[in-house]
């Protein structure tokens, strides 16, 4: 199995995403011997968020590239081959002021290409990253999966829309959360490490 893990959390070991993306991976590593995985920390490696000649790079044949534009397409070219080369996808999110950190939102960027990673055809949209199997490990500091801050979560519901969109439907979502909450934060991350179903 190729695994490619996915860090967006600046916190480093102190992360709950990163922990619990972290006991996922080793998890399925477990179950199957020999997976290689590919580890990209956003934080420490960021994707540089799209400008106009990144842009230009996408809707440029590759031919036509002039070398400022090759330079500007290859986070985009890398970031894509890692993800068809996977067949497992392992993504730590934390929610951050009710959405997913800025170097994700970067990352989903370079992999969303008409073309490569989604095409249009008359049916409407098709995504062309298929046959892969997604892992969220989100984390909060209040509770979002129920009750009044369901709302608020603007992380799960748009990962699970983009990632569907480029063909990904195949998504298990895991989180921890309440780590802010003095009377839920010492359960949070077992309870977090108990739902992982492998």
């Amino acid at each position: 199995m190729q695994i490619l893990q996915i860090i967006s959390s600046p916190r480093g070991a102190a992360s709950y995403s990163t922990q619990l993306a972290n006991a996922v991976v080793e998890k399925l590593v477990a179950a199957n011997p020999g997976s290689a995985v590919q580890v990209h920390d956003l934080a420490s490696k960021p994707f540089p968020h799209l400008e106009e000649v990144h842009l230009q790079s996408f809707f440029t044949p590759a031919e036509g590239r002039s070398p400022e534009l090759q330079a500007a397409v290859r986070h985009s070219d890398e970031a894509i081959a890692e993800l068809m080369t996977a067949d497992t996808i392992v993504i730590g999110a934390p929610l951050y002021n009710f959405g997913i950190a800025s170097t994700l939102k970067a990352w989903i960027d370079h992999i969303a290409r008409a073309g490569i990673t989604f095409r249009y055809t008359a049916a409407g949209p098709e995504g062309l990253v298929t046959g892969k199997k997604v892992y969220l490990a989100m984390s909060s500091g209040g509770v979002y999966s129920e009750g009044p801050m369901t709302a608020y979560d603007f992380v799960v519901p748009y990962l699970k829309t983009v990632l569907a969109f480029l063909g990904m439907t195949d998504v298990t979502v895991l989180r921890v959360e309440g780590t802010a909450n003095p009377e839920l934060k010492e359960a949070a991350f077992p309870n977090a490490l108990a739902s992982i179903p492998l």
